[in-house]
């Protein structure tokens, strides 16, 4: 009967281990919830100068237009429509409305803050 009880105590040791080591399997979300956070803001960034690109306006000015998107994604997205367009001969749909104007000195400032506080 004593090996009975040993046996029964390894076991429950056992299960006590196999549960310790399966809590912290809880990590691995954290990272692909951020994987995907970056793969939407790029994704979102690159349609940007897609459009841009459409709209026949230049790279410089959809920075300045969309201070908040990575910029490699913004060129990545411009040159793939660029790419595109001309593999297709098609021509730039000239936007109806006016461009809105440049951020302020005051709003740049505002934005490079908030970085310093997204980077935190």
């Amino acid at each position: 009967m004593r090996v009975r009880t040993s046996l029964s105590t390894g076991f429950y040791m056992a299960l006590l281990v196999v549960g310790a080591l399966l809590a912290g399997c809880d990590k691995g979300d954290t990272n692909k919830d951020a994987d995907r956070e970056l793969s939407i803001k790029e994704g979102n960034a690159r349609a940007t100068g897609g459009a841009c690109r459409h709209a026949g306006r230049a790279l410089e000015d959809c920075y300045i237009l969309n201070p908040a998107s990575d910029r490699a994604s913004v060129f990545a997205g411009w040159k793939d429509m660029n790419d595109y367009m001309r593999e297709n001969k098609m021509e730039e749909v000239k936007p109806l409305l006016e461009p809105p104007k440049p951020p302020s000195a005051d709003s740049k400032n505002k934005r490079d803050k908030d970085k310093d506080k997204d980077k935190s």
